[in-house]
């Protein structure tokens, strides 16, 4: 079994797959646009992507390539961030001009970043951030990785738990072209648009509520290609097996535009 995810060894994305996928074999890929193009030709069993970061919110992407792409989400983990501030060996903290990380990482430790008056530079990953300073030898320059990264690529931790909310969860979802869920499915993600009618949104909603169907998720994104067309994003508490979400998206689609279901799975936080 091949599982892509997003980032270089060492990336939070990496546990993600570590943590679902046990024994299995990790590829690496440039970007999550490329783990689902994998998935998506065959070229991986699953991919890995980051879905949601507790403290910066849902990754964008990530969703607008769910609604893109025919993959399903069969399978989730959490795993904590603990961002670390690395560089080469003999390096200190005075000494640095730059620090290089992913934008959520840098988002996540913006307060302590003030505190050193460093430049600020965005990379395409946090593990991959440590590896250019290592393969290239750049001095005073930090990254905001793990402490595995540091470990891999031979760099100094020269601050740890650099994140601003000590308690920072980053939600990777296992991404499969078959929608068979990998464990006993509690949760289903879905996505729908709402008509432009006074109205629409309120009955799709209240199509759960009067279920009493819990929604632990409800984003809105814009809808590419459609200017101010927009479609909303809602995680349930349900299997998609379950009775009552079955006649929930039947009456929802009497109002809105499209539903679709992007996959049911085992809740992290019930296994976890």
């Amino acid at each position: 079994m091949i599982v892509g995810y997003q980032g270089e060894p060492g990336a939070y994305s990496e546990e993600g797959a570590a943590a679902l996928f046990r024994g299995a074999t990790h590829q690496p890929f440039a970007s999550i646009r490329k783990v689902f193009e994998a998935v998506e030709v065959g070229r991986v069993t699953y991919g890995v992507v980051p879905m949601e970061n507790s403290q910066a919110g849902s990754i964008n992407e990530t969703y607008d390539l769910l609604l893109r792409h025919g993959l399903h989400l069969v399978a989730e983990t959490l795993v904590r961030v603990d961002h670390c501030l690395l560089a080469l060996p003999g390096t200190s903290l005075h000494d640095l001009a730059e620090v290089i990380s992913h934008p959520q990482a840098i988002a996540q430790s913006e307060e302590f970043l003030t505190t050193i008056g460093a430049n600020v530079r965005a990379e395409y990953d946090t593990a991959g951030a440590a590896k250019r300073i290592a393969e290239e030898k750049l001095a005073k320059t930090g990254a905001i990785a793990s402490k595995r990264a540091a470990d891999l690529y031979g760099l100094d931790v020269l601050a740890s738990n650099i994140q601003t909310y000590a308690s920072n969860y980053t939600r990777f979802g296992a991404l499969s072209r078959s929608s068979e869920p990998l464990g006993e499915a509690n949760k289903t993600s879905l996505v729908f648009g709402a008509g432009h009618v006074a109205g629409s949104l309120y009955e799709c909603l209240g199509a759960f509520a009067r279920r009493r169907l819990s929604l632990t998720k409800l984003e809105s994104r814009p809808r590419t290609g459609r200017p101010w067309e927009y479609v909303f994003y809602t995680d349930v508490e349900a299997p998609a097996t379950a009775p009552a979400l079955i006649e929930a998206l039947s009456e929802i689609s009497e109002h809105a535009t499209f539903t679709r279901v992007l996959g049911t799975y085992e809740s992290a936080l019930s296994r976890d």
